[in-house]
């Protein structure tokens, strides 16, 4: 492998300014963890100064040991004509107390003049006040020169100019940014030979997705030298995205031998895909390069034919490097290897020429079809493997639930109330000296899924105590098919805790009650399957 190629994601910052995302800081919590266990070098985790959900952030991901990656807050240069220490936004960056700190500045004149309504010389004493206090603060100040290639066809002097005062100050990099995403591919090419010697430290590079050029651009710059890379997962971003992580990454690594994250890393960039799809509560694009469902998919005919002799006939690189798996439809092996994987992340051993394997694929596609998704409900997948194993017993029956949704006379307040009569083996309720070996109760909740939730633990818990600790985290509600209207399959993903770890369950039905209460049950199976594999330990 080359050089190293430090990758730098913004999907938690620059990802959530997309139409339509939305992420919970329980949300923001997996994904990061989830990228810093891939190996990503940098997770800008949002600007502590707009919001308060990005200042709970960063308060808990104080309390996180990452391995690999390094937390950096997001923020822009000081106010103009005001003292640093009189700069709110200022003021909360460094009370973030991340590792890293990302500050954006002003490159194009045109911005300077009309954006800030400020002199160019104010603007470079902005950038050199701000990186030269934070450098104070943090261990790395990474400036985002802010509309770089526009700036430098508007006034290159100037351009140059402010990524020079940059590093002057301090700067640990500099990274171009194309943030109107309109610079074509060759003219960044050109900009970056004309300019990269004009500064020491290392230069990044920043590209949006407007012109279907991001990802091209972003591979462009560090052909050029360029060794800091941002972008997405998935190339969420504001407009039209950012550059796509789970293209650049693989590109750079098997087309442009760079060391990335990782070859063994990159084999996991469906799962992390898939994963940020569903907590950002959009569908996956089946049509992704490299992490896609249909990115190594072979219907019929030559295709089929030609992959099932050399699947290079018709396949770039093999499905398995970037973690996604071969489609045809002649083919019942599809993916097993896949599920023989996640055997050994759970701890089991099975036989790879095992019947139970195939009917597992057999069973996985088949509820896929029906809307399933197991990315973000690794419970829920953990539940069938094990299931089809015979490993999980029968903890508890449901004999029968009821939903009510109550208004007041008065209009003013709405609640749920849901009864559950839930049954457990015989031999549990005897050792636990209980004379009954069922339970018939109900709870209210502000909703049907509250109220679910609570009436099944509460009709379960004498007989398993230990679900006393669980509570639901997070609840996602996606709808499969709306063009059938109020008969559309749903799809509901569940996240719970018992105070010491956290999983993802999911149902799905036609009916909302049915998917969140499977999604519910599964969660409650799970932990006390789990509960009873520590007691065995």
């Amino acid at each position: 492998m080359e050089k190293n190629i430090k990758i730098f994601d913004t999907s938690l910052r620059d990802g959530a300014q997309e139409v339509g995302v939305s992420f919970l800081k329980e949300d923001k919590i997996r994904i990061a963890k989830a990228l810093d266990d891939l190996g990503f070098h940098y997770i800008e985790g949002g600007w502590p100064g707009s919001n308060p959900k990005d200042i709970d952030f960063f308060n808990e991901v104080k309390k996180i040991n990452f391995k690999n990656a390094k937390i950096s807050a997001f923020s822009s240069t000081k106010r103009a004509n005001i003292n640093i220490k009189n700069d709110p936004n200022i003021s909360q960056l460094i009370k973030a107390e991340t590792p890293a700190v990302t500050i954006f500045g002003k490159t194009w004149d045109k911005h300077v003049k009309h954006a800030l309504r400020t002199s160019y010389e104010e603007n470079l004493d902005m950038i050199f006040k701000t990186i030269e206090c934070l450098k104070k603060y943090s261990d790395e100040v990474i400036y985002d020169a802010e509309h770089f290639f526009d700036g430098y066809k508007s006034n290159k002097e100037y351009a140059i100019k402010t990524i020079q005062t940059a590093e002057e100050s301090g700067a640990d990099c500099i990274v171009l940014c194309d943030t109107n995403g309109g610079t074509m591919t060759d003219e960044l090419k050109l900009i970056i030979r004309e300019i990269k010697d004009k500064v020491s430290i290392p230069l990044g590079i920043h590209t949006h997705n407007d012109s279907e050029l991001a990802v091209a651009n972003a591979i462009t710059a560090v052909k050029e030298g360029i060794t800091h890379v941002q972008g997405t997962i998935n190339g969420i971003g504001e407009r039209c995205g950012n550059a796509n992580l789970c293209s650049v990454i693989p590109n750079l690594t098997f087309k442009m031998n760079k060391n990335t994250i990782g070859e063994e890393s990159i084999k996991r960039l469906s799962s992390l895909s898939r994963l940020v799809s569903e907590l950002s509560n959009r569908a996956h694009s089946a049509h992704l390069p490299f992490v896609g469902k249909n990115a190594f998919s072979h219907k019929g005919g030559i295709h089929v034919s030609a992959v099932l002799r050399d699947p290079a006939m018709y396949e770039h690189i093999t499905p398995e490097a970037t973690g996604n798996r071969r489609s045809v439809s002649v083919s019942e092996l599809s993916g097993k290897s896949n599920l023989l994987k996640k055997a050994e992340e759970m701890g089991l051993s099975v036989d790879n020429k095992s019947d139970m394997v195939l009917e597992t694929l057999k069973k996985v596609k088949s509820l896929e079809a029906k809307g399933y998704h197991f990315e973000g409900a690794e419970a829920s997948f953990e539940l069938l493997f094990k299931k089809m194993l015979g490993k999980v017993k029968e903890y508890f029956k449901i004999e029968g639930y009821r939903v009510h949704v109550w208004k007041d006379p008065d209009g003013n307040n709405t609640w749920a109330e849901a009864t559950i009569k839930a049954k457990v083996a015989k031999e549990v309720s005897d050792k636990l000296g209980i004379p009954e070996n069922f339970e018939h109760t109900s709870a209210d909740g502000a909703g049907p899924v509250e109220a679910l939730d609570k009436s099944l633990r509460k009709s379960l818990e004498k007989f398993y105590p230990s679900l006393k600790s669980v509570k639901l985290l997070d609840y996602k509600v996606r709808i499969l098919n709306e063009n059938l209207g109020t008969r559309a399959t749903t799809r509901v993903l569940i996240q719970s805790t018992d105070g010491k770890k956290k999983w993802g369950t999911v149902g799905v039905s036609e009916n909302i009650i049915e998917a969140s209460f499977e999604a519910l049950k599964d969660s409650i199976i799970y932990k006390l399957m789990k509960d009873e594999g520590e007691e065995s330990e």
